[in-house]
């Protein structure tokens, strides 16, 4: 079972971000040092040619005061203060013959001829890295014009310079290797910070998987990605939440409204079998069981329609379509039905032309008025209005009803949702529902406005010409 931990802690995020993390920084730290060695080295480097130069200008100066002997005499006391396994002067004439110089044991080196010819050729100074036969440093030589008809070569070996860089390598081997420990520290709780909110997610997600669905993720303001995650996350555990309320409810709503018309056609037929003495009666019973299988099939098309067009899969026959016309239309059909109850319709609409389905506007246009008719007492209104705006169209159906109370206002959308002021009427709550998905199926918008013992105001927007 350890075995098996270590082996999946070997495939976390977090392990693999403390790699990457310590990686990268272990690749900073190396290239740091590539760049402060190469850096010091030609600073060291550069220090020691102004040395050699410093000495090359002291002993001009000393030959043009002083004999050759006197030369001679200064190049040795320095190459001995030195050390003569150090440092090697060798001074020479036009031809590269050498006239004085001090011990040579170690440095059996001759005069370089490409540093000669420069030399001859006009400059004053001439640098080279030369390899020491039978030792491991190399050595840097000075060529200097002296006067005319001198050259002066001056020999150092690089010993302490490699010394120095050597040990600069060895502190900083010590160095990197802590700084890589405390890279993979840093690493390790820089990947377990970035990831807390991913791990909170992963908890929240744990938790409403139980069935705890209130949970959300804390928006804690560390980083706008986590943040957007923890946004995105609690927006969709709401839509979820809401989904899940919704279809209980629906389902609560759809076996409620199931059983009575079931229960209605299976009391039908008992009473028939129980009591009919003729054909008639069984016909009657027949036509019964007929009306109310239609109600169930009209219920169900439409919970299909809403479902269609709320998944946006519902096709639309789209045409031109003069939503004043639909209107007419619909005011004329349940004029009937305002006229038993004393109710005026009353149109302020013009022509208006977009692109939809009549058929399906027709729906929208009924079940507004329908509602608005059901819900207005008698000696009421009922008003239609058109306004056109650019790219849309904007229908208002006002009632001078019993309004809609302030807790039902936001649900009355729902399907199988009914106020309790309706509840005596006939209908199973899927009207509004279905002018609803029939609006968004257009990519337009559908709401209410209302206050009780007032009436209330439905209006929809769909735009002239459909996508």
């Amino acid at each position: 079972m350890q075995l098996k931990n270590r082996y999946r802690f070997l495939h976390t995020l977090s392990f693999r971000l403390t790699l990457w993390y310590s990686f990268i920084f272990f690749i900073l730290i190396l290239l740091g040092f590539f760049f402060f060695n190469l850096l010091l080295s030609s600073s060291l480097n550069k220090e020691l040619d102004q040395s050699l130069l410093g000495e090359a200008k002291e002993i001009s100066l000393l030959l043009e005061r002083k004999s050759i002997h006197h030369v001679r005499s200064a190049m040795q006391l320095e190459a001995e203060s030195e050390g003569v396994q150090k440092v090697f002067y060798r001074l020479m004439n036009r031809n590269g013959d050498t006239i004085a110089s001090t011990d040579a044991t170690r440095w059996k080196i001759g005069p370089g001829r490409k540093a000669i010819n420069s030399i001859l050729g006009g400059d004053e100074h001439f640098f080279e890295t030369i390899s020491i036969p039978g030792s491991e440093y190399e050595a840097r030589a000075l060529y200097s014009r002296l006067g005319k008809d001198h050259i002066l070569q001056i020999m150092i070996t690089t010993e302490e310079t490699y010394r120095f860089l050597a040990v600069f390598r060895q502190i900083f081997m010590v160095i990197m290797g802590i700084m890589f420990i405390l890279s993979t520290v840093v690493g390790w709780f820089m990947a377990r910070r970035a990831l807390s909110g991913v791990e909170e997610v992963t908890e929240t997600a744990i938790q409403v998987t139980d069935g705890l669905f209130d949970k959300r993720v804390r928006i804690t303001g560390q980083g706008e990605e986590l943040d957007r995650l923890a946004t995105t996350f609690n927006l969709m555990l709401e839509k979820l939440h809401t989904l899940i309320t919704d279809i209980k409810e629906t389902n609560d709503n759809i076996a409620h409204d199931l059983r009575s018309p079931v229960t209605r056609i299976r009391g039908i037929a008992e009473t028939t079998l129980m009591s009919a003495r003729s054909d008639k009666e069984y016909e009657a019973m027949a036509g019964s069981i007929i009306e109310e299988c239609d109600g169930l099939l009209i219920m169900i098309n439409t919970m299909l329609y809403i479902s269609q067009a709320e998944a946006g899969v519902s096709k639309l026959d789209i045409s031109d379509v003069d939503l004043s016309q639909i209107i007419s239309e619909a005011c004329e059909l349940f004029q009937p039905i305002a006229e038993d109850k004393d109710i005026k319709i009353i149109q302020k609409t013009e022509r208006a032309i977009v692109m939809a389905d009549k058929e399906k506007i027709q729906r929208v246009i009924a079940n507004l008025l329908d509602n608005a008719l059901k819900y207005t007492p008698e000696n009421g209104a009922v008003t239609f209005t058109i306004i056109e705006d650019h790219d849309k169209m904007t229908v208002s159906v006002e009632d001078t009803g019993i309004g809609i109370s302030s807790e039902d206002l936001p649900r009355v959308f729902n399907r199988f949702y009914r106020c309790d002021s309706s509840r005596s009427l006939q209908g199973v709550g899927l009207g509004l529902s279905l002018a609803k998905a029939i609006i968004q199926a257009h990519h337009g918008e559908i709401s209410v406005s209302s206050e009780q013992e007032k009436g209330s105001v439905f209006t929809f927007t769909i735009p002239k010409a459909t996508l």
